[in-house]
């Protein structure tokens, strides 16, 4: 792999967390028919990969500001550069023994996500990207499907759980966009759903109520591999308002009529 040393340093990160994440992973589904259960464990599993990513990312620039699922934010010298970091991507699916979840690290300048790592550890897919220098899998250079048609398009969005007030905007969604495509998925990892879209492997992407370490990674993953992100509304900023919409050029004028109108 070829990149910056800003780009190795994350790399070296993830995957040091990734194969932290991997042992816990393995004891986790020992767990599930404990009866504790395993969410203290898994709990203490996205605490630990944090902790080691922090330290690798700080250690090489503890200039550098800091925003981090499990340990907030926290302002550098340099106000200009910004860790943004998801230890554990998909942790309901680790929690349930589901070999899909990420680590997820981003580096921001000035406001924009310039360098980006999607480290699935389960299957060894280092997803990667940085400014003007595309996006690659591991070793190699990946692109958003060529797909022009929505009825052949495969979808991909995060259907809210529990009581959460966006159901029904999400039932909507599904309602217009199903019959529309060849399917929806919902994997429940948005760093991985994006590095999906960003591989040709999903057609486009949308989700409401998402975390800026949720995406900050996945939407640096798709612009370098040729694809659109906007906000969810025309107009917003995907990362501050975490409501976007990915795919291809395209796709993207009828998908997003699709989800605007409904």
């Amino acid at each position: 792999m070829q990149g910056s040393a800003n780009l190795n340093l994350m790399i070296k990160a993830a995957r040091k967390a990734g194969r932290s994440l991997v042992k816990d992973f393995r004891e986790v589904e020992n767990l599930q028919v404990s009866a504790k259960g395993p969410g203290d464990f898994v709990t203490k599993a996205d605490r630990e990969a944090e902790r080691l990513i922090r330290d690798e990312l700080m250690g090489g620039r503890p200039s550098y500001g800091w925003l981090g699922e499990e340990t907030g934010t926290q302002d550098g010298q340099d106000p200009t550069r910004r860790w943004i970091v998801d230890p554990l991507d998909g942790t309901t699916n680790f929690l349930h023994g589901m070999p899909h979840w990420a680590v997820s690290i981003a580096l921001e300048h000035k406001g924009e996500i310039v360098s980006a790592v999607v480290y699935d550890a389960a299957k060894d897919e280092m997803f990667w990207a940085e400014k003007g220098a595309g996006a690659w899998m591991n070793d190699r250079r990946i692109r958003v499907s060529g797909r022009r048609h929505l009825h052949e398009a495969v979808f991909a969005t995060g259907i809210p759980y529990g009581a959460k007030a966006t159901l029904p905007a999400m039932l909507k969604d599904l309602a217009r966009l199903m019959p529309a495509t060849a399917g929806v998925r919902r994997w429940g990892s948005a760093a991985l759903d994006l590095a999906y879209v960003a591989a040709g492997r999903f057609d486009g992407f949308w989700e409401r109520e998402l975390k800026a370490w949720d995406i900050a990674a996945g939407l640096l993953l798709v612009k370098e591999a040729g694809g659109f992100v906007t906000g969810l509304r025309e107009g917003d900023d995907p990362l501050e308002k975490g409501a976007l919409i990915a795919c291809n050029d395209a796709l993207y004028t009828p998908f997003a009529t699709l989800l605007r109108d409904a």
